[in-house]
């Protein structure tokens, strides 16, 4: 997973966080309100160190009627009448101050200017930054999202004066009530395939970049340019006030807010019922390895990431949690060291693994730690007691690779395209892991989700093979488990790919006839104890159907289901077809000895009840 935007604020840009004030495009997803001049600018008396910046809004001195400023939201904002917004920010009045207070109203808007919410707020003639809070409650819902949060005050009451504002936030309900919490229809599709296990703060995250080359992520080489080893992820400037957080460029080219931090995403794990497989930054970015005599302050720092994470509070790190509202400590199995160290194995082997679980596994013995660059290869010492492996890979080549037993200590696949093809690929993979679940005990998705406003095919195939490319501002990345924009969620193939698997998990492996390694037919068959069925997985990744005969180790009792994903080649779910491939269910007639035929690129669960 690269990067999660599942916080529900609505504000992009909404404290002006490592953009170049004075700039044209430093206030961006910002306008100005009736004629208003704004600007991002250094403030010489910043609301934080951390937050350097804000919006100056200067008034002109023949100004009447409401002036102000306007934010169109993460490609809009959804106007929903059935929700209270909480909405905030920080002002003050720099230079000479207004000689009284003065009103603001706080507005959420459509583009042609109809107003959905309204409320006021005095603001008082001060020069020291001074927070508002309210709420909104719309009077009706808005036809789309092409709608505005906006702050505005009577222009003949600020003529000739400048306000400077700064950490903007408006948030709907959030996933259970969470405090600077996540969006609840996100969570929510995340949570319908019951997920076990949520890997962050996302694996690239642990390095830094200040520019993205997207096709080289294709080629294998290098992902990113420019990488500082300042700018990497680090998890004490994500906890606290977001008056504390500056925020981080981020290694795909756009700002990281750090509005979901640490205690957020820790919080908002254990509210999903998942496992956290949490990472620690291992001394590595693009510029280069940190030489092992300068690696001792961040294993230090890895070491209280943790501690603030599972540290009972007469530990000073479970004391910092528990400063900030979190008494008890949460619950961390598994920690992976580093990110795709593969790009870095030669240090990785010769000092860096051994360093930071050599330290970090003595203090936390209870912990299992992953290692993350291909499981062998190289020869690692101490033996990792798991591996973290990510199958980057074109459809044709994804599906073989898991499907015979090898003696490894995998713990977790990634798959990579998101039409059917890729669907059943992925879906093959996925037996494959079925059958070495004794040593392979998770799988995931990455990357996980993504802002989108248009699913549309990628002209140039770099990788040759068709897939899907999502529009995301500048930039695109393909594929996502979710695409999702200011009022809905796309749910891919491959999304509904792995909830047929997770939905459908037995608790044994039955041994049967191999797939043919180069063939285009797979499968795997399970045992599950409650309802006592025999599970059966089926991806056929071609378009021909497949006829099948299965012999089973005891009596069935009929009707069986099958749930079914299919469609063609290129079939795929988008913003105007959003269910176009969808699972559906159906019974069959099932025997200790029954026919099947999969359909052409499908994906299949046969349940066949033990009588």
């Amino acid at each position: 997973m690269h990067r999660v935007v599942m916080e529900a604020y609505t504000q992009n840009n909404r404290a002006f966080q490592k953009v170049t004030p004075r700039t044209a495009g430093a206030p961006y997803a910002w306008h100005p309100v009736n004629g208003s001049q704004i600007a991002v600018i250094a403030d010489p008396e910043p609301l934080s160190s951390a937050l350097p910046n804000a919006l100056q809004v200067n008034v002109s001195q023949d100004a009447s009627g409401q002036i102000g400023v306007g934010n169109e939201g993460y490609r809009g904002i959804n106007v929903n009448s059935s929700w209270t917004y909480n909405a905030s920010f920080f002002y003050r009045f720099p230079g000479s101050p207004p000689s009284n207070d003065t009103a603001a109203n706080i507005s959420l808007v459509s583009a042609s200017g109809d107003i959905f919410a309204t409320e006021t707020a005095q603001l008082s003639t001060t020069s020291n930054w001074t927070q508002v809070l309210l709420t909104l409650k719309p009077s009706r819902p808005a036809n789309n999202t092409s709608n505005n949060f906006t702050v505005t005050v009577d222009g003949a009451a600020l003529a000739g004066k400048s306000t400077n504002f700064a950490l903007f936030s408006l948030f709907p309900p959030t996933f259970k009530g969470q405090q600077n919490g996540m969006r609840a229809d996100l969570s929510e599709a995340l949570l319908d395939p019951t997920p076990s296990f949520f890997r962050w703060p996302g694996g690239n995250n642990l390095e830094a970049s200040s520019e993205f080359n997207f096709s080289l992520i294709l080629t294998s080489v290098s992902l990113l340019q420019g990488v500082t080893l300042s700018s990497r992820w680090q998890w004490n400037a994500t906890i606290g006030p977001l008056t504390g957080r500056p925020g981080r460029l981020g290694d795909w080219g756009y700002i990281n807010t750090d509005g979901p931090g640490m205690l957020e995403y820790l919080t908002w794990i254990e509210s999903m019922g998942m496992h956290n497989i949490m990472a620690v930054w291992a001394g590595f970015d693009f510029n280069g390895s940190v030489a092992e005599a300068d690696l001792a302050p961040y294993i230090e720092q890895a070491r209280e990431q943790i501690e603030f994470a599972i540290g009972n509070t007469s530990t000073a790190g479970g004391a910092l949690r528990a400063s900030l509202g979190r008494q008890d400590p949460f619950v961390v199995e598994y920690v992976e060291i580093g990110n795709e160290d593969f790009f870095a194995a030669e240090t990785y082997q010769a000092y860096r693994w051994r360093d930071f679980y050599g330290n970090l596994s003595s203090q936390f013995p209870d912990i299992r730690f992953l290692a993350t660059t291909r499981p062998w290869n190289p020869v690692l010492s101490p033996t990792p007691p798991s591996y973290d492996a990510h199958v980057h890979d074109v459809p044709r080549r994804i599906r073989c690779q898991p499907i015979y037993h090898h003696p490894s200590n995998v713990t977790n696949g990634q798959f990579f395209f998101p039409n059917m093809e890729a669907s059943t690929n992925e879906a093959a993979s996925m037996t494959g892991l079925e059958r070495n679940s004794d040593i392979v005990f998770t799988a995931s998705y990455a990357p996980l989700m993504v802002v989108g406003h248009t699913l549309y095919p990628n002209a140039a195939s770099v990788i040759g093979t068709p897939f899907r490319s999502i529009e995301l501002g500048h930039k695109l990345f393909s594929p996502n488990l979710l695409v999702f924009d200011a009022d809905s969620v796309i749910r891919p193939t491959s999304y509904y790919m792995q909830q047929l698997f997770s939905l459908n998990r037995g608790n044994e492996y039955l041994p049967s006839t191999l797939p043919t390694r180069n063939g285009s037919l797979f499968w795997s068959v399970t045992r599950r104890n409650s309802s006592a069925a025999f599970i059966i997985k089926i991806a056929n990744t071609i378009e021909t159907p497949a006829p099948m005969s299965f012999s089973l180790p005891s009596q069935a009792q009929s009707p069986g289901t099958a749930q079914v994903l299919s469609g063609s080649r290129n079939s795929t779910n988008s913003p105007d077809v959003p269910n176009n491939v969808v699972p559906k269910t159906s019974n069959i007639t099932i025997g200790q000895q029954f026919n099947y035929t999969a359909p052409g690129f499908s994906v299949n669960v046969l349940t066949v009840p033990i009588a």
